[in-house]
């Protein structure tokens, strides 16, 4: 779902793209705050994890994101196999440049895959566009929502923020599924702390589709630090959204990723009917028809014949 959000929150007209009993063998806390320079997991694609066009908190945000999800699964996380063209890809001018990285589960974890990307690029304005977003998918054995976050910058003192556990089954059908998830957890704390700050205003996305996968507790806001500069953005950055962001993953790790959840077969085909449309928009909607304006249609079939056959066999 990460990959085909900025479709739907085009800021500007220019079309483009966003890009178990356990789940882990010993329990151990999540090390979200580790260093960025750390060493970096097996399978886990350097240049995907340099997040060269982003700030300084926002690609320090980033990476413990990653890294917390990775230390916490270990070796329940199998090596990313996709080619270093797909890994690492640019239009043949240079002025679009692109890195993905994908993770998928072993058989033994809940996790299908994890989706980490990063994307820049020059737009005929003279303004930049950079992406970030990282997303996980849960298997049909577990109902348990998935994560999500993503940035969209087009301006240093301008941003979309996207951060939520989209639902996999209907809330209000099953009341015990928000109460679970999203009320004794305390999700909407972080999204009212957000929307709170005088550069936040909530943000709406054109998409009914996508409006249709968030969760009532989902945080997708503009921020906008004109009057403060760069330097406020950093400083939003650093002391809210970043604490709130692994806040948020550490919620979906412990309480999504890690607990069992039991699930009916026929509950299951239903899920894995869902997960697999919701796949299938995001090739649909947003990178068939977005990358190749970006990359040009060789390097954009190339990319997504290689998402494609992840998902296919997730």
């Amino acid at each position: 779902m990460a990959l085909m959000v900025y479709a739907s929150a085009k800021p500007f007209s220019l079309p483009t793209l966003v890009a178990a009993q356990s789940c882990f063998r010993a329990r151990k806390p999540a090390r979200v705050m580790r260093s960025t320079s750390s060493h970096m997991a097996e399978g886990s694609s350097s240049k995907l994890k340099e997040f060269p066009h982003l700030s300084s908190s926002q690609r320090a945000l980033m990476a413990d994101l990653i890294n917390a999800i990775e230390d916490r699964f270990e070796d329940r996380l199998l090596p990313c196999t996709l080619p270093p063209d797909v890994e690492y890809y640019q239009n043949q001018s240079g002025t679009s440049e692109g890195a993905l990285l994908i993770r998928s589960g072993s058989p033994d974890s809940s996790i299908n895959f994890i989706l980490a990307s990063w994307l820049h690029s020059q737009l005929p304005t003279g303004a930049s566009l950079n992406i970030a977003s990282l997303s996980a998918y849960l298997r049909p054995s577990t109902d348990a929502p998935n994560f999500l976050i993503e940035f969209i910058q087009i301006s240093p003192t301008s941003l979309i923020l996207i951060l939520d556990l989209p639902p996999r089954k209907d809330p209000v059908l099953n009341p015990d599924y928000l109460q679970s998830f999203y009320e004794d957890t305390r999700l909407d704390t972080y999204r009212k702390t957000i929307e709170e700050l005088p550069e936040t205003r909530p943000y709406v996305m054109s998409s009914l589709f996508f409006r249709s996968l968030v969760s009532p507790t989902s945080i997708i806001s503009r921020i906008d630090t004109e009057s403060g500069g760069p330097e406020r953005m950093e400083e939003i950055i650093k002391n809210h959204v970043g604490p709130i962001a692994r806040d948020v993953v550490r919620v979906w790790v412990d309480e999504c990723a890690c607990k069992e959840r039991e699930v009916g077969m026929m509950e299951r085909v239903e899920l894995e009917k869902r997960d697999k449309l919701v796949k299938k928009k995001t090739i649909d909607i947003d990178l068939g028809s977005s990358l190749p304006r970006l990359f040009g249609q060789e390097v954009a079939d190339r990319v997504v014949a290689a998402i494609q056959r992840v998902f296919d066999e997730a």
